[in-house]
């Protein structure tokens, strides 16, 4: 066998110890090994099969608790509303709004999802390009917060619905300020050839439409520049200064401007690059729109379930290639799709006390699915695994399960929520008959 592909990163990765130490929710117990809480990962693992989701109880509270408090320190009041497609699972859900949290939709089913878990209505922003009438319906039927409009043509179809229904719709106006935020392109969203919002230029005028028209409120502007945000708070402060401007030249027109909503977008650290803190993100809303006396409000997602998840997967087994190994695993990115779609780096542990010791050598993680792409790490240091061992790959909490699908008509991995020394199943693994239910074969075919 030849001698292994060296690893790819220019920089050496950090250690797994060097990663659990970022994670306090993580350790690795001498006996019991890698433990979330205090509930030994393999546990989970017996208990639900693999691949199988993980959610860090404390974690989630911790986090969310950590941006609550940078944004009171900084006296800014802001309400939280966490980004309900990060992760969409109802005990999230439940738990964030137990804390204080709104939700943040982008869809009907996000938003009959937060109604499930309990949060109110009067807490819940529905945003997004392309709302359909129906989801225009229910947000109103529901009496939400705030729709934050993406368009003209949006505006229009609020108005209309709105007036039909005898309603009076509270609608902000997103904004497309121009600002790149230098993460990756297919998550940027405050860019000029984004999709998302009006340019900051035509607002003034489509916000004095919008107080004109029936069933409509206007109550205020909301900006999004993009997600996992790591390059500082330049872009923030930058996007936040055009959307003070914004408001008092509305407000110089006449215009009432009550809440601004600022988005989310706040990045992690997945392996070991720096990224703005709470504190920092609330610097930069204080110094652009904290003197303006409005209600303000975030968005954040990522940053608050990110680093509760995990994903625990089993070796499937060691593949010998000519000038490579691989470790194949029972999860594929059918699970966890962020490395094939954004060559995302998520750290792979062992979750037994032996391979965590054992020494490394480079390996691709790989998983099941037909096609090359179906790929986690390359040139990962990675101790010898032999089959049924378990890994946890770290922080998918966010935009893990929520973008998890049935390809190559694998069913969908179990979730599990750990609370202190407890943990539950908080959904289901997809079963085989279920990938098959509801769908037909036409008479003809048998005849």
């Amino acid at each position: 066998m030849a001698a292994p592909a060296p690893l790819l990163h220019p920089d050496p990765d950090p250690s797994f110890a060097e990663l659990l130490a970022l994670r306090p929710h993580l350790r690795m117990d001498p006996l019991a090994g890698l433990m979330m809480e205090e509930v030994p990962l393999a546990r989970i693992a017996a208990a639900h099969g693999t691949p199988v989701w993980a959610y860090s109880a404390g974690a989630l509270r911790r986090r969310l608790a950590a941006l609550q408090g940078a944004l009171k320190e900084a006296r800014l009041g802001a309400q939280v509303h966490f980004a309900v497609k990060a992760n969409p699972n109802l005990a999230v859900l439940r738990l964030l709004g137990q804390q204080g949290a709104g939700a943040d939709v982008v869809s009907e089913g996000e938003l009959r999802a937060a109604r499930a878990a309990g949060i109110p209505a009067a807490h819940i922003v529905f945003s997004g390009v392309g709302k359909t009438l129906a989801e225009i319906r229910l947000a109103l039927a529901e009496d939400i917060q705030q729709i934050n409009a993406e368009s003209a043509e949006e505006v229009e179809m609020i108005s209309a619905v709105a007036t039909a229904m005898g309603r009076v719709a509270r609608v902000a106006l997103r904004v497309n300020p121009d600002v790149d935020a230098k993460t990756h392109a297919k998550i940027t969203t405050g860019k000029s050839e984004n999709k998302f919002g009006i340019a900051i230029g035509e607002a003034p005028a489509l916000y004095a439409r919008m107080s004109s028209l029936p069933g409509i409120q206007p109550i205020g502007v909301a900006v999004h520049i993009g997600s996992q945000i790591t390059a500082g708070v330049g872009a923030y402060r930058t996007a936040y200064g055009h959307l003070a401007d914004l408001v008092r030249t509305l407000r110089a027109q006449g215009l009432s401007v009550e809440r601004v909503d600022c988005g989310g977008g706040l990045g992690i650290p997945y392996r070991d690059e720096p990224a703005p803190s709470p504190a920092a993100l609330a610097g930069a809303i204080s110094a652009t729109l904290g003197n303006l006396g409005v209600e303000l409000m975030v968005e954040p997602g990522r940053w608050i379930a990110g680093p509760a998840g995990v994903l625990v997967t089993s070796v499937v087994l060691q593949k010998l290639g000519e000038a490579r190994r691989f470790v194949v695993l029972d999860a594929a990115m059918n699970d966890l799709v962020r490395p094939a779609m954004y060559e995302a780096w998520h750290g792979i542990v062992p979750v037994a006390p032996a391979d965590f010791a054992a020494p490394l050598a480079p390996a691709d993680i790989v998983g099941p699915i037909c096609e090359s792409g179906d790929t986690f790490a390359r040139g990962r240091g990675i101790p010898s695994l032999a089959p049924a061992s378990l890994v946890a790959i770290l922080d998918a909490g966010a935009y893990g399960a929520a973008m998890s699908s049935t390809y190559n008509s694998r069913p969908l991995a179990a979730e599990v929520l750990v609370d202190g020394d407890r943990f539950a199943l908080v959904r289901e693994r997809q079963t085989q008959e279920a990938l098959l239910a509801g769908q037909h074969v036409p008479e003809w075919l048998d005849a």
